[in-house]
């Protein structure tokens, strides 16, 4: 290759102006710095060529000196650990249910076919990666995911354009996996799961590298449904493509389904993540959806509006077909979350992944006043002010409103550890599947909770007991009346009277077998009479 220098500037730049220079291999990434000011390139005699870039007066390649970006990268694992242990002591909805089937499947029970499990088998089997543990390993788990997010995002944003919005790509999505409503960015859930799998998966369709880009688009659906719209979105960065990631896709899907087989629960699977799924995806707990879907995502903007003002500028420069495959992702993207018509705040994850990318070409370059992206950079103390104080709260306030139940849960796991014995077992009515957690205690069911049981779904179960139509629960109870449980745990009933376990006429025999030891806040606690 001929000597960069040589090939740095073949025609001046226009004065005041400073040059970026970028080689690479024909046929290789593709960079589009066009709207930076001139480009030059010149083919060297290896089939290498350089690629000048100049830039506007003052516009550094970096956000920050070079010598400094160590700073960045250990800042960002801080931030994201530290907001996280703040919540060590606490579980939320979308840690207590993957982790209390991933503790069952250490007691050695089978996944779906040894216990009730309504998502994809990925998101408990990225539990046991950390022994199913509460407390700091789950919470460090969560800062590791995120933070390879981040770093894909880096990864994607400097290869589609320089280290500048990668830098930019990293610190926003940090930002926002931190200053969030605690319940959607704190738990590992599965929406948040597949947001590293989702980056990655596109960004290895822009590199023409569609095996594995079909592969982690598998991975994201087999942790979420909802990534089939990743695997749509990679089609849009390489549809000649297509074929290898299908192949990339089904390999995937191959692998998991061949464990699922081995297990014998390839029915049970179809019958609790499709045939549940199904029924609970058409039926929305609200009379109106698209209202509420709308009044949530102008929410979600609202909160968002830094990503939007900057996304906005980062997309305007794109050239055509860009720009329709970028809004095209973001069509898709916006399609998953209305997927279902609950919008809840966790769903807006799959959202995020391009439009912060895209923010990050606006802060980077796209916004040209320096006024307006001073504004853009303001609008990120919208959500640093709601959510800031939240950790604060987490640490100092026992009553916080938001941890109301599973405070409860707590104190009912103390008072059930009193009257438990070695070799006990656990039944919990209700949606409580932090209890299992917090006990110890491995199940004496399939059921980890009541939704399949009352056919009766946990996201109306509190205030509503219209079982979803077509759903044979009494069937399942049935399953439930042959069981033994030590301990009986009714975490529904005095939250809902018309769901209470002692409500339903085919387990009222079963349940005379057991007395009440003890109430513990809004949790009922039975103990299994003595005798053969």
């Amino acid at each position: 290759m001929e000597n960069p220098s040589r090939l740095l500037c073949p025609v001046h730049p226009p004065l005041g102006e400073c040059c970026v220079w970028s080689a690479g291999w024909y046929g290789g990434i593709r960079k589009d710095h066009s709207d930076w000011g001139s480009v030059w390139r010149r083919p060297a005699r290896s089939g290498c060529y350089i690629q000048v870039v100049t830039r506007p007066p003052g516009d550094s390649a970096f956000p920050l000196p070079a010598r400094h970006t160590w700073l960045y990268w250990l800042a960002i694992p801080a931030l994201l650990l530290a907001s996280r242990l703040c919540h060590v002591g606490i579980l939320w909805e979308g840690d207590a249910y993957p982790l209390a089937a991933a503790r069952q499947m250490l007691y050695g029970r089978a996944l779906y076919h040894g216990i009730w499990f309504d998502k994809p088998p990925l998101l408990p089997a990225a539990y046991l990666l950390f022994g199913a543990a509460a407390g700091w390993p789950l919470r460090l788990f969560g800062a590791l995911d995120a933070l390879l997010a981040c770093w894909l995002a880096y990864r994607f944003a400097r290869d589609l354009w320089t280290p500048r919005e990668g830098f930019w790509a990293a610190g926003l999505l940090a930002f926002f996996l931190t200053f969030g409503l605690p319940s959607a960015v704190i738990p590992a859930a599965s929406d948040l799961l597949m947001l590293a799998p989702h980056l990655a998966a596109v960004w290895m369709a822009w590199k023409r590298r569609p095996f594995w880009s079909g592969a982690l688009a598998g991975v994201a659906f087999w942790l979420n449904p909802k990534g089939l719209f990743v695997a749509a979105a990679c089609v849009l960065f390489d549809p000649p493509g297509v074929a290898w990631m299908a192949a990339g896709f089904g390999a995937a899907g191959a692998a998991i389904l061949g464990w699922l087989a081995a297990t014998s629960s390839l029915g049970p699977y179809w019958e609790e993540v499709w045939r549940w799924g199904r029924l609970y995806a058409a039926s929305a707990p609200l009379d109106r959806p698209w209202l509420n879907g709308l009044l949530r995502t102008l929410n979600w903007a609202g909160f968002h509006a830094a990503l939007i003002v900057a996304a906005v500028f980062g997309w305007r420069p794109k050239p055509a077909a860009e720009a329709l495959r970028w809004a095209a992702w973001v069509i898709l993207a916006l399609a998953g979350v209305a997927a279902g018509l609950r919008f809840f705040p966790r769903y807006y994850f799959l959202l995020l992944a391009p439009t912060v990318l895209l923010a990050a070409r606006g802060f980077a370059g796209g916004i040209r006043g320096g006024r307006l992206r001073d504004f853009a950079i303001l609008l990120l103390l919208i959500p640093l002010t709601r959510f800031g104080p939240t950790y604060l709260t987490a640490i100092r306030d026992p009553a916080w409103r938001d941890t109301a139940m599973d405070r409860d849960s707590r104190t009912a796991a103390r008072v059930i550890r009193k009257f438990s014995a070695p070799g006990d077992t656990l039944f919990v009515w209700g949606y409580r599947p932090e209890i299992y957690v917090y006990t110890g205690l491995p199940a004496a069911t399939r059921f980890l909770d009541s939704q399949p049981l009352t056919g009766v779904p946990a996201d109306r179960h509190l205030t509503r007991s219209d079982p979803l139509a077509t759903w044979d629960a009494a069937r399942l109870r049935a399953q439930l009346a042959a069981s033994r449980p030590s301990l009986v745990v009714d975490g529904l009933g005095l939250y809902n009277p018309r769901l209470a376990l002692d409500r339903f006429a085919d387990l009222r025999p079963w349940l005379r077998g057991y007395h009440e030891v003890a109430r513990a806040g809004e949790t009922i606690i039975y103990r299994r009479n003595a005798g053969p």
